[in-house]
């Protein structure tokens, strides 16, 4: 299996299976000095653990890291840090009924025609689990660039859709319910939502929007690695993505030139920020704000035709532990690889 590794210089390669022994991760190209605030890492790892509340699956994971390497005395060294996540709550068994079926719209069945065996205990390496270690990397990287700042939240469940803008936001109130939506009467709603869809078997996708502000200009690179093209190959990586705006996104193409063009200041700021805060792939100064959207998890508790592996189409119920919605969840994911991008291309521009 290729495609295991995401950075240029700081470059983070992840290992492990949903119900193997552990995850984990090796980070290349962190600068020595940087120093560690090891709670904060462990902040970051509780915000995206299983069964922190009822609208998530419940499996129960500490989510505890244990760094190996490239740390000394609280501080960086240079090299290569090495970490694990051991899985200490697998349930195996649950996921007996589809050794030979393939749930719908999973990577179940592509697993197995690409590589002739599947590891199908949680979806193996395809399981959503393994963004854990890229949370790891995301916070270590936040803290490489403790002047920019980061913040995710949850827009859109399913019809729901919060309309407030980001500027109107207070993001201090995104961690104060499980949604991690920063509005409380939109979170409100967003919540019922979410039960009302597990209590069918069924479950639900929704949007993540995220903010970066505070961003240095000229981040990024003029032709292939375009910023945006960066974040947008990020946030498709993660598990369930099925899209990606930023700035004005569809919506600008049925905009005038004369409306979208973003008129300067005399400093270099501009007067509005339809760009999203990168011209030609390249971070403006301005804030840069994306949405990305999310599917509804393939596995439900209802029963739906499946694949076996003779070729039959048979029915099946899914079984396990689930998130009925990932969104909430997927907030810390989305600013841990917003990070990692960042520093990535901070330190490439420091190469010139």
């Amino acid at each position: 299996m290729a495609g295991n590794s995401y950075g240029t210089l700081y470059k983070v390669t992840t290992f492990g299976e949903s119900h193997g022994e552990a995850l984990g991760g090796i980070i290349d190209g962190c600068p020595s000095g940087i120093e560690l605030d090891l709670e904060a890492i462990e902040v970051e790892m509780s915000r995206r653990k299983p069964g922190q509340s009822a609208i998530v699956t419940q499996r129960k994971e500490p989510d505890s890291v244990q760094f190996l390497s490239g740390i000394f005395e609280g501080k960086t060294t240079g090299t290569p840090i090495g970490f694990i996540i051991p899985n200490t709550n697998q349930k195996s068994d649950d996921y007996s009924h589809i050794k030979d079926n393939y749930r719908p719209s999973h990577a179940d069945y592509v697993y197995d025609q690409k590589y002739g065996f599947r590891d199908y205990r949680g979806g193996g390496r395809s399981s959503a689990r393994e963004t854990a270690s890229r949370v790891v990397a995301g916070a270590i990287a936040k803290q490489m660039l403790p002047e920019i700042k980061i913040n995710a939240y949850v827009s859109a469940v399913g019809p729901i859709h919060l309309d407030i803008p980001y500027q109107e936001l207070d993001f201090s109130k995104t961690e104060s319910n499980p949604v991690r939506c920063p509005d409380e009467k939109s979170a409100a709603i967003m919540e019922e939502y979410i039960r009302d869809i597990r209590k069918q078997g069924d479950t639900v996708g929704g949007i993540v929007s995220c903010v970066i502000q505070n961003v240095p200009v000229g981040l990024g690179e003029p032709v292939f690695d375009k910023l945006h093209a960066e974040l947008g190959k990020a946030m498709l990586s993660i598990n369930a993505v099925k899209g990606f705006e930023y700035g004005s996104g569809f919506s600008g193409s049925e905009m005038k030139g004369s409306q979208h063009n973003d008129l300067y200041n005399p400093d270099g700021t501009t007067q509005t920020n339809l760009s999203g805060g990168i011209q030609g792939g390249i971070s403006n100064g301005m804030d840069i704000y994306f949405r990305v959207a999310f599917k509804p998890v393939a596995t439900i508790m209802q029963t739906q035709d499946s694949l076996d592996n003779k070729g039959n189409i048979t029915p099946m119920t899914g079984k396990g532990r689930h998130d009925p919605c990932v969104v909430p969840r997927a907030v810390p994911i989305v600013e841990a690889m917003a990070a990692i991008v960042l520093a990535d291309f901070y330190l490439i521009n420091k190469t010139y």
